[in-house]
């Protein structure tokens, strides 16, 4: 069938249906801008949400102090050893308390006293030297040995902070296993890393008590949380500040590892005695200590403390 004339929609029709088409264009493409304001508003505040979320957790974190509570065993900022299996039971420095020193009584034996750092190369060639003749020494009971893990020598593992890593994870022996720290002392020393190398990680540091003779999974998870990363921190700033002078001596602060102090006096003070020789170490106990002998390992120790272990 031929549309006619009178079939078709006039202009004015036309127009308007035009129109109308128009407006029902214009109102969605409102609609479309409204849906894209609203879902870029609803991200602007969501992002907003979780940097204010991450900022919160960061404030919290910086604002919560590290607990500097020291380990058991060790409320002098030492460990006391009365052999090289046992020990004088004490608690730990209180978080943010102050360590009880240990008095030292005038019983005719040797009290030795370390400040070590365990990435301290010079430490290791005095432990290498005379932790034989020491370990005889304790084993006799005619010495005691008060043992400082400290850290200041962070800068020599290249960021890896082995040094404080290294006191943290010894200071969680003393809590836990406190009758093996002389043999993981001494493993610590067979093991240590060279100066300006990585350290040693996690794994290898708990690898290294185990070879010192200790295995437990509460020792592992203390090195991994660095539990006492607060009190390495307090007690190496105790030692080295000189704020208070060192105890059971007359040195003002302690400069340098190993700082090794025999019944009151330093040894190696000026330099010039050898830190590698043990019979000039035995030499100057004997001197420092009156009418001191080293007895015999198969002698029965006299007591200095109720030891422990």
């Amino acid at each position: 069938m031929t549309n006619t004339a009178a079939d078709r929609p006039s202009k004015k029709e036309r127009q308007n249906a035009a129109r109308e088409k128009a407006r029902v264009m214009r109102e969605e493409a409102k609609k479309k801008a409204r849906r894209r304001r609203m879902f870029t508003q609803g991200g602007i505040g969501l992002g907003i949400v979780v940097i204010l979320a991450v900022v919160a957790i960061v404030i919290v974190q910086v604002a919560r102090p590290t607990s500097t509570a020291g380990p058991k065993n060790m409320l002098s900022d030492g460990i006391l050893l009365t052999s090289t299996t046992q020990y004088v039971a004490t608690g730990g420095v209180p978080n943010g308390g102050k360590p009880t020193p240990t008095k030292q009584s005038d019983d005719g034996k040797a009290h030795i006293t370390l400040y070590e750092d365990l990435q301290c190369p010079i430490c290791n060639e005095f432990e290498t030297a005379n932790d034989a003749q020491i370990a005889q020494w304790l084993n006799a009971g005619t010495a005691t040995v008060e043992i400082h893990p400290i850290s200041f020598l962070d800068s020599s593992s290249l960021g890896n902070r082995y040094s404080s890593r290294a006191a943290s994870a010894i200071a969680c022996v003393a809590e836990y296993s406190p009758q093996d720290f002389w043999a993981v002392n001494q493993a610590f020393y067979k093991n240590q890393p060279a100066e300006n190398t990585n350290g040693k990680t996690d794994a290898q540091i708990i690898s290294t008590i185990k070879q010192g003779g200790v295995s437990s999974s509460t020792i592992s998870s203390c090195v991994k949380q660095e539990r006492f990363k607060g009190w390495v921190q307090q007690s190496t700033s105790r030692a080295m500040s000189g704020k208070t002078p060192v105890p059971n001596s007359s040195i003002a602060k302690v400069t340098g590892t190993p700082t090794i102090i025999v019944n009151g006096q330093q040894y190696n003070a000026d330099g010039s005695q050898s830190l590698t020789d043990p019979s000039a170490f035995l030499s100057f106990v004997q001197s420092t200590v009156k009418g001191w002998t080293p007895g015999s390992s198969s002698s029965t120790p006299s007591p200095t403390a109720t030891p422990a272990g």
